[in-house]
């Protein structure tokens, strides 16, 4: 834990360790949408893994404030962002957000009405498929645009502490 801290910081490794309970309850999520489908899956296991995980991840971070870290800069340290960094880096978690829930709609829906629907020619539902396509360009559009900004922030922090 004493160089995954020092590595990435305490933002980065509070971020990074995140996932132990966040793809837990992701796969709860996606399970409990399919269980009353096909009844299969078993969304309590996941949910109760997804729980304990979390109550890991706090014990974790409570002990996160007592590891020594080394003085130099990261990425992804909230106490040494500069404000642009901050909200290019907001910026881009709302749009991979966006993305993921765009991932996420598409993984659980039967597309097929829709598209018949396109194939047919209704104009309804082929502006509904375009509407759906433009956001998930926008989605990606804005990660990508979000993340080059914040790495141009992060470089003009670096190189403004370089000199004196």
């Amino acid at each position: 834990m004493n160089r995954l801290v020092d590595r990435f910081g305490r933002t980065g490794f509070a971020a990074l360790s995140s996932l132990i309970w966040a793809l837990p309850m992701a796969a709860w999520a996606g399970s409990a949408d399919l269980s009353p489908i096909d009844k299969t899956a078993y969304p309590w296991i996941a949910l109760a893994i997804g729980v304990v995980m979390l109550v890991v991840w706090l014990v974790l971070l409570t002990r996160l404030s007592g590891v020594r870290v080394a003085p130099r800069q990261r990425r992804l340290d909230l106490g040494q962002m500069s404000r642009e960094e901050k909200r290019w880096n907001i910026a881009g978690f709302a749009f991979v957000c966006g993305l993921i829930a765009w991932l996420n709609a598409a993984a659980t829906v039967d597309w097929a009405p829709l598209l018949a629907a396109v194939a047919a020619g209704r104009i309804g539902p082929s502006i509904l498929g375009a509407g759906l396509l433009l956001f998930l360009v926008a989605m990606l559009a804005g990660a990508w645009i979000s993340w080059r900004r914040s790495s141009a922030a992060f470089r003009h922090r670096i190189g403004a502490q370089a000199r004196p």
